[in-house]
């Protein structure tokens, strides 16, 4: 009986590299989306990154408290939808005006384009809507921001 092939060196050198990379987390989860929210009030700015994983970014930050941030696989379900539901507005590259009483404004960005939008642009489209809130809800849920 013949002993089984083993794996060319190279390939096998390969394989355990990229293997050793994404368990010490060395590869990168693709981003879903980036959100910059900006406004008049002292909690408005935050730069909220989310990750295919459920990684999240906070200004910019990872962790709080020694903690690494994630969203919740609720959460995670809702970030997916949204960031499918941009897809179209984020390959036009809306850009809605804000009115004169806006208090928050948005920059989405994903992989295909982006969007401007303010909490009272008129014409909104429901997502943008959805990604308001769910900016707020991660904000305070995952970041542990006030607002």
């Amino acid at each position: 009986m013949r002993p089984p092939a083993l794996a060319p060196a190279p390939a096998l050198a390969a394989l355990l590299c990229s293997a050793l990379l994404a368990a010490c987390g060395g590869i990168k989860a693709p981003d879903l989306f980036v959100v910059q929210r900006s406004g008049g009030g002292p909690h408005a700015k935050l730069t909220l990154l989310v990750n295919e994983e459920g990684g999240v970014h906070c200004n910019g930050s990872a962790r709080v408290d020694g903690h690494a941030l994630k969203l919740s696989d609720p959460q995670l379900v809702q970030a997916r939808a949204i960031q499918e539901a941009l897809q179209e507005p984020s390959a036009n590259h809306i850009s809605l005006a804000p009115s004169p009483k806006s208090v928050l404004s948005y920059y989405v960005r994903d992989e295909n384009g982006s969007v401007r939008f303010s909490d009272d642009s008129a014409g909104q489209p429901k997502v943008f809507r959805q990604l308001a809130l769910f900016v707020l809800r991660a904000a305070q849920q995952v970041c542990g921001l006030p607002e």
